[in-house]
């Protein structure tokens, strides 16, 4: 393409797609570009860490029953407070009743309908059912395991 000026002198103009564009306008594609890259990955670190944060604290892991001594009920918290519990699982139980070898469990109360209950049941062999997350939330409790439910066990 050929253009004519004021003083008739002949200026070619190339015709090209990466000539035809001014710096400014350039610029201003590399700056969406940039912005466009950049909304994808806090797009991606948003939902990768809404991810991680339901996996962490709001997944169940694993959920089951457990049985043994209720030692300890307690409502605790300074902001919060829940009621914790404790409970000795105990393996081997000599011939007098009393538990040998064992281990506690620790656990919170989610369900607020049985503190009368675990109240009532402290120093009883009972069985309860648990939720285990990944993670502890604090509003939730000290610990990973929510028990929802318990039931009294008669000893023998």
């Amino acid at each position: 393409m050929y253009e004519v000026s004021d003083k008739s002198a002949l200026k070619f103009k190339i015709m090209s797609p990466f000539l035809a564009t001014t710096k400014s306008e350039a610029w201003s594609k590399t700056v969406q570009k940039t912005k466009k890259f950049f909304r994808w990955i806090i797009t991606l670190v948003i939902i990768f860490l809404g991810a991680f944060i339901y996996w962490k604290y709001f997944y169940t892991y694993s959920e089951g029953y457990r049985a043994g001594l209720l030692q300890k009920f307690s409502k605790k918290g300074a902001i919060f407070k829940t009621y914790e519990g404790e409970l000795i699982l105990s393996s081997v139980i000599s011939s007098k009743d009393i538990a040998l070898a064992s281990e506690k469990f620790y656990f919170t109360l989610i369900n607020k309908d049985l503190i009368r209950q675990f109240d009532t049941l402290q120093g009883r062999n009972v069985s309860i059912h648990y939720i285990q997350k990944n993670g502890v939330v604090f509003w939730r409790g000290d610990s990973k395991y929510l028990v929802d439910s318990v039931k009294f066990e008669k000893s023998y």
